[in-house]
């Protein structure tokens, strides 16, 4: 029997959420996907090159079961409890298909036209999953963290910056979809 779970409605998601906001801020933490990497770059020891990474990063440590808890509850909602399509309106994904060759929309939540491991061996590809990685690492320090960071922890603690942040990343993503990806691909 194929069981096909549906996502949570969002008078469960979001109290969920504002619950772990609430005992985050309770417990004096930020929460933030960059922030895990900078605690696993010194616990690597990146300090002894940079200056940024010089801190007790094992007072950080839970950061990283954030990320253990990412990848792990990723992986089962993928694999259990999803029936790994999605539904988009039908003119988008005939503009898509059009427009892009991307003839997956629909189908899978990742297209494999982008996201296949074929794609690495395409040097274009590398080239703009690098420049874009590092556009993406220089744009969260920046911006003094990720976009889960301001949209969630910030923007929960009424950060006026973070306020900012979110709609800086809005902007650059309309952009890069309707101008930039057009001429990459």
């Amino acid at each position: 029997m194929n069981i096909i779970y549906e996502p949570w409605p969002w008078y469960v998601a979001g109290p969920l959420i504002a619950l772990v906001m609430f005992l985050l801020l309770f417990a004096g933490k930020k929460f933030g996907m960059s922030s895990n990497l900078r605690t696993m770059c010194a616990a690597g020891g990146a300090g002894k090159v940079a200056d940024f990474f010089k801190f007790n990063w094992k007072e950080e440590r839970w950061n990283l079961l954030v990320v253990i808890g990412a990848v792990i509850g990723g992986f089962i909602a993928s694999q259990f409890m999803s029936n790994n399509k999605v539904d988009i309106n039908p003119k988008v994904s005939k503009q898509l298909s059009d427009d892009y060759q991307i003839d997956s929309s629909g189908k899978a939540y990742l297209p494999p036209e982008l996201f296949s491991t074929e794609q690495l061996s395409n040097p274009s590809m590398l080239g703009v999953l690098l420049v874009g990685g590092l556009l993406v690492g220089f744009g969260a320090r920046y911006a003094g963290g990720c976009t889960s960071g301001h949209a969630i922890s910030g923007l929960s603690n009424l950060q006026l910056p973070s306020l900012l942040a979110v709609i800086g990343f809005f902007v650059g993503g309309l952009v890069m979809i309707h101008a930039i990806f057009p001429i990459i691909f």
